[in-house]
């Protein structure tokens, strides 16, 4: 088995985008920045919450909208 071939394995700073912070360990060498963590994640804290950070709904319904049947 070859050595040295993984990649360096240290701490890492996260922060979401709720403002929580945390530290972990990770291949990365750079700040992680998540959207959503077991702080405010809706599974953790029982709060239904809608996270559309891309805009996916309304491009959803910009193209799909139109086929729609009135009625």
């Amino acid at each position: 088995m070859k050595s040295a071939i993984h990649p360096d394995y240290a701490e890492v700073q996260v922060t979401c985008s709720c403002g929580n912070t945390f530290t972990t360990r990770s291949t990365m060498k750079k700040p992680l920045h998540i959207e959503v963590c077991s702080a405010c994640h809706p599974f953790y804290t029982g709060k239904q919450k809608i996270v559309d950070t891309a805009g996916r709904v309304e491009k959803f319904n910009q193209k799909f909208g139109a086929l729609r049947k009135s009625g």
